[in-house]
């Protein structure tokens, strides 16, 4: 059994829990969203994934853990052009050891104008 996670953040409209954790593993989705609003953080692609990664951070922490407990993320980018800036702000949140990652290119992202949204699972209080 697994519990949805409250982050603070306004909550989605479509039938879809954010963050789940299950014993000391989250898994959580995220894209360039104003967590106060629910407004889609429009702009280049550092600017949504800084407001990206933002989110994951505060879903981490809403778990009970932090960036440092992340161990896999999924990138969705619409622009092949577009990885240089977001591995400028992914450096900026991530030190090594990185999360193993797969960034890829897709045709589109469901909202207009969405340029990123990413998946991320973390291990809590791993002392590996």
């Amino acid at each position: 059994m697994f519990e949805a996670i409250d982050t603070g953040s306004d909550p989605c409209d479509a039938p879809v829990s954010e963050v789940v954790r299950a014993g000391n593993l989250v898994w959580s989705v995220h894209i360039s969203e104003d967590p106060v609003n629910g407004d889609l953080v429009t702009g280049d692609i550092e600017t949504q994934t800084r407001r990206t990664l933002g989110n994951l951070d505060i879903a981490i922490r809403a778990a009970g853990g932090t960036l440092a407990d992340v161990v896999q993320v999924q990138v969705f980018l619409t622009e092949r052009s577009d990885a240089p800036g977001m591995n400028k702000v992914y450096a900026e949140f991530f030190k090594e050891p990185y999360p193993v990652r797969a960034t890829v290119v897709v045709k589109e992202l469901l909202a207009e104008g969405l340029r990123i949204e990413i998946l991320a699972h973390a291990v809590l209080g791993d002392s590996a």
